[in-house]
């Protein structure tokens, strides 16, 4: 007697239903993936805010280490203490990300409404870019 084989296999119908539900799975998750670049630009522009709030407290800690009056530092000295180090200019501290040139402004009144046009004193409030 010859034994009775069974093929086993997916139907058309039930591929199409799979290609169908994979197709409106990629359509949803499509969106999500295409502004990827400008969240990584957006956490790019705050982490070189950190980067520089994070060189004025180090800056102000080696003053106090010192024995020196601890002082908020110029605009020049954030940007030589910052890796990747910025460069100053009138309004704040610059860098570049992705080629392109992003300031992050710097402040000269404690009420950190005033935005620095002279590299002399800044205090501890650092504005986001």
């Amino acid at each position: 007697m010859a034994a009775n084989k069974q093929q086993a296999g997916f139907t058309l119908i039930e591929l199409v239903m799979v290609i169908v539900i994979l197709g409106i799975l990629a359509a949803t998750a499509l969106p999500k993936f295409v502004d990827l670049s400008g969240n990584a630009l957006t956490s790019a522009q705050a982490g070189m805010s950190g980067a520089v709030k994070s060189a004025h407290v180090v800056l102000v800690a080696q003053r106090a280490a010192a024995g020196n009056t601890p002082v908020n530092p110029t605009v020049t000295q954030l940007a030589a203490g910052m890796t990747p180090a910025g460069t100053a200019v009138a309004t704040g501290v610059q860098v570049q990300i992705n080629g392109a040139n992003h300031i992050v402004p710097t402040f000269t009144d404690d009420a950190c409404l005033t935005a620095t046009d002279d590299p002399s004193d800044v205090v501890a409030c650092v504005g986001e870019i």
